[in-house]
């Protein structure tokens, strides 16, 4: 079996995958960035016990990470857990898809899984809209090609600063409210939170439709977020909160079947 981790500033997601590519179960837990090998390890062990997984039937891993502090860490549990390195997804490795832009190298792991786990669930050209620590937007041209994108703050990370520097404002459940004009300081604020990131994705994923001439992309949501937002807004043709996951696979599969 094949273990997947996506782990982004706020939440490490993980993967399980069968040799037939199904995903089986995910976990989601906080990312610690005090965490060693060994905490990750035991961490990962208690998943597998909680859900009836066997930990030892586990045969490969591949990890997608923006935390250069845990991609050492993850990559450390695995080298003692299977007695060899797992896929490490970045820029440098091949993904099967073209990256076209100025500095390849710069790109974030989870964009790139994104990009390849939505060219091939919904082909191309699609735009996805990852509603994370960032929201980030990922393109893929009507030529395959990832093409870039936007990066802002999130949803969660814009209520924090919020919450935190307005003295008369307190923290609300994040979700969509009924109308976009609040009448009350909570509808107000989840309006401005649920619907305003709403109609920044609207926004933006048009501007580029339009600059990129593919006004008949998919867009699809993903991240802890989107189906919170997606509530808000038509934009989406499908929420798949784990394109990320199935991204990484993707790139590991692509890597031994051109080894």
């Amino acid at each position: 079996m094949l273990v997947t981790i996506d782990v982004g500033n706020t939440q490490t997601t993980i993967g399980l995958f069968d040799d037939d590519g199904v995903n089986q179960t995910c976990w989601r837990m906080p990312t610690l960035h005090t965490d060693t090998s060994d905490s990750l390890r035991s961490r990962l062990h208690g998943y597998f016990a909680m859900d009836g997984y066997n930990f030892y039937s586990v045969t490969d891993a591949a990890v997608a990470s923006v935390v250069p502090v845990l991609t050492r860490a993850w990559l450390r549990c695995f080298q003692r857990m299977l007695n060899h390195d797992p896929l490490l997804v970045g820029p440098g490795a091949s993904c099967g898809i073209q990256l076209n832009l100025r500095n390849p190298s710069a790109v974030g792991a989870d964009r790139i899984a994104n990009a390849v786990a939505a060219v091939k669930t919904y082909g191309a050209p699609v735009i996805v809209v990852d509603f994370g620590t960032a929201t980030n937007i990922d393109v893929v041209d009507q030529n395959g090609a990832y093409r870039g994108g936007t990066i802002g703050p999130g949803l969660i990370l814009s209520a924090d600063a919020l919450f935190s520097r307005a003295a008369k404002l307190s923290s609300v459940p994040i979700e969509a409210p009924a109308h976009a004009l609040g009448d009350s300081t909570e509808t107000a604020l989840q309006s401005g939170l649920v619907i305003g990131a709403a109609a920044q994705a609207e926004g933006l994923v048009a501007r580029i439709k339009h600059e990129l001439g593919i006004e008949d992309a998919t867009v699809v949501g993903t991240g802890g977020l989107a189906r919170t937002v997606g509530v808000a807004t038509d934009l989406f043709d499908a929420i798949d909160p784990d394109l990320t996951l199935r991204g990484i696979r993707e790139i590991w599969q692509w890597q031994r079947d051109h080894e």
